[in-house]
């Protein structure tokens, strides 16, 4: 009887399996790690450039300008003492640019919001919506991120002149006290306060990234600029 040969029919295909197995999970795992890293360098880019920027971001699409400068006046008393009638005054809606403000002594010239929400602080310094805007004769709490618009507040000191301008007059305030406090000390501003005051605040330390445990708070009082007529 002839002897029969058996061939072993798996050998070949368990072999290239036992090259071609590594090779694919390797390949998994390297595709793998390179999605993981492209979006993590993403985000850590965009975190950078919002830290770092210097200022040149443009996020002029996403919210309206109601903004219209009016001349200065060189005669600061009769400011001190002009009111204008409230119903002149068209309040601006939470994202709106309405003005301007500017610390020469901390070089600090930014667009100013109605609202401290996202839109406002990506692009100037905003007005926390609680509060009130120049000339309504209450408290003006103002806020800004610590590595861009409100850093220059670091240089801040007693004395020095805060302007803000908006369309309908400008105003000047004096800095008075600058303090550092915990981001929960509620006792660092008055917003039933009845009468005008300029708070401007930012993150602390100036240079840290992120959110921090404590606040630079800036007082200031009014100087010049016309108070809203309430009665007309």
């Amino acid at each position: 009887m002839p002897k029969h040969h058996h061939r072993r029919h798996g050998s070949g295909i368990d072999g290239k399996n036992f090259i071609i197995l590594p090779i694919l999970f390797s390949a998994i795992i390297l595709i793998s790690c390179y999605i993981y890293i492209s979006v993590a360098a993403s985000s850590l880019i965009s975190l950078a450039s919002l830290f770092f920027s210097d200022r040149e971001s443009d996020f002029s699409e996403s919210y309206t300008n109601i903004y219209v400068p009016v001349a200065e006046t060189s005669d600061s008393s009769r400011d001190e003492r002009e009111t204008i009638p409230i119903s002149s005054v068209t309040y601006p809606h939470v994202g709106e640019q309405f003005g301007e403000l500017i610390i020469e002594d901390c070089q600090i010239s930014d667009k100013l919001f109605f609202g401290d929400g996202t839109i406002p602080l990506n692009n100037g310094v905003g007005i926390y919506n609680g509060s009130f805007i120049p000339g309504y004769g209450k408290t003006i709490l103002v806020a800004g991120h610590n590595n861009t618009y409100f850093n220059g507040l670091k240089y801040a000191e007693k004395g020095q002149k805060v302007k803000i301008r908006t369309s309908y007059g400008n105003y000047v305030y004096e800095i008075t006290d600058i303090q550092v406090k915990k981001a929960t000390d509620t006792s660092a501003y008055d917003l039933a306060a009845n009468y005008e005051n300029l708070i401007m605040y930012t993150c602390y330390p100036f240079d840290e990234l992120g959110l921090t445990p404590y606040r630079c708070f800036v007082y200031a009082m009014p100087v010049s600029g016309p108070a809203f007529d309430k009665n007309s």
